[in-house]
């Protein structure tokens, strides 16, 4: 076979039938398409052959790397059994045994697992439980939600709706239920004080909203310790259980959104473990598969459960689902992705490789036109400037963020731009070669697309 045609077929193909997401198509048509057709472990291989590593988690979910072998034969046997099986009035076994392994490292008081298929739906199975739960419970004025501005909770209408990321949201703002917002710790560019260190102003005013709104509140709905699609903000010490503590004081729900952050992605399983918290509702997806197959969770309390339970004819049924809950081709990958968390003690050899991408981040950070570097375990952001002593922006229309992340492409690497913010969050498997490798390739294109 002639690779260079079949790639250029490929191409041809790609920009006549398909639309990408997040993508502006008329400057796709005018690129190259990188067409990958193979991986192996924290490696992906495009149709001529070049090998690139995966310096995002193919969108963060790759966790144990690509072709690991216990999750394919964990699908595959599980392919012989049964591919699909409706979970509307029906069970089967991995969703059982999977429900009762979440329950089990999820933060305590988590026992009730509600499946769904990606994160945005996770996230929005959240709200409508917190919102049928207060109205089911003699509260029914308890029906709004508190959000961070810059949020991204996905993008289906009830998501977008707690977002604060105008860029995505923006437009959409006449289908939308209105959130209220407190401000989000983005402590590089903080509206609210001179001072560094801050002395975290922005839980002053999220807590002020709280306690302003308490009665309406149903619940607060956040990424904890790390907002990734605004650019990997990190939140400072304390502002989560500050968070849960109000939350406890005021009777509000408290959601967390952990569909970036869990599984590892900040060297604990679930982030909210870093500060002792446990929320009253926990969604999860991205990396629960180990970057199988989409498979979402929405773990709940037995309080939140039980406002549920009531005679058939009063109608307090949960009414959600979706076609593809449980699939059981995602609930083995799933499982077998939870032995290796088990059996390699992925977290724990997890931990030298935190600390040395932070360490090598760092020499980054000495940089002209790095502003700001933020890092939480395996979640990277590093935001580019125009001017590093007064923190000006590239223009937008200079692609800066882009265009690094094409130049990457040229070092051997796959890095994804949050406009002007470079993104990393490699698979947990990731050598420290690799992560050296990683590194040196960023370095190496901002270098080269901020030279002028």
């Amino acid at each position: 076979m002639d690779r260079v045609k079949w790639t250029e077929g490929l191409a041809d193909d790609d920009r006549k039938f398909v639309w990408h997401p997040f993508t502006q198509m008329r400057d796709w048509e005018a690129e190259q398409p990188l067409v990958i057709e193979k991986a192996r472990g924290c490696c992906l291989y495009d149709t001529l052959g070049n090998k690139y590593i995966d310096g995002v988690s193919s969108l963060w979910v790759t966790v144990h790397g690509h072709r690991k072998k216990e999750i394919d034969d964990a699908v595959k046997a599980q392919l012989a059994k049964v591919a699909h099986t409706t979970f509307l009035g029906l069970s089967h076994p991995p969703a059982i045994e999977l429900a009762k392994r979440l329950a089990g490292i999820a933060p305590a008081g988590l026992s009730r697992v509600f499946y769904s298929d990606n994160g945005s739906t996770s996230v929005e199975i959240g709200v409508k439980m917190a919102f049928q739960y207060w109205r089911q419970t003699g509260r029914p004025k308890k029906n709004k939600f508190l959000t961070l501005k810059e949020a991204y909770h996905g993008d289906t209408i009830g998501s977008v709706s707690l977002g604060g990321m105008d860029l995505f949201h923006e437009i959409f703002r006449p289908l939308l239920f209105n959130t209220i917002k407190a401000p989000a710790p983005y402590c590089y560019r903080c509206g609210l004080t001179d001072e560094r260190p801050c002395g975290s102003e922005c839980i002053g005013e999220l807590e002020a909203i709280m306690r302003a709104n308490k009665d309406e509140l149903a619940a607060v709905v956040m990424e904890p310790l790390v907002q990734g699609a605004a650019g990997m903000l990190v939140q400072p010490p304390g502002f989560l259980k500050r968070v849960r503590a109000l939350c406890d004081e005021l009777d509000i729900l408290l959601v967390l959104d952990e569909v970036a952050t869990g599984f590892g992605r900040t060297g604990r399983m679930f982030a909210c473990e870093h500060e002792g918290v446990s929320p009253d509702i926990l969604c999860v997806a991205k990396g629960i598969t180990g970057g199988y197959l989409p498979l979402a969770a929405t773990i709940t309390t037995e309080r939140v459960y039980e406002g549920f339970l009531a005679d058939y004819t009063e109608f307090k049924t949960f009414f959600h689902g979706h076609t593809y809950t449980a699939n059981p081709l995602a609930c083995a990958a799933a499982l077998a992705s939870l032995d290796i968390f088990e059996n390699e003690k992925t977290l724990e050899k997890l931990q030298p490789k935190v600390e040395f991408l932070r360490i090598e981040l760092e020499k980054l950070g000495r940089m002209r036109h790095v502003g700001d570097i933020r890092v939480r375990g395996f979640m990277a952001g590093i935001e580019l400037v125009k001017n590093k002593k007064t923190g000006e922006d590239y223009p937008p229309a200079e692609k800066r963020g882009h265009r690094v992340i094409m130049e990457a492409r040229n070092q051997g690497v796959i890095v994804r731009p949050l406009g002007n913010v470079i993104v990393l969050m490699p698979p947990l498997s990731i050598s420290m070669p690799e992560i050296r490798k990683l590194i040196s390739a960023v370095k190496k294109s901002i270098a080269k697309v901020t030279a002028d």
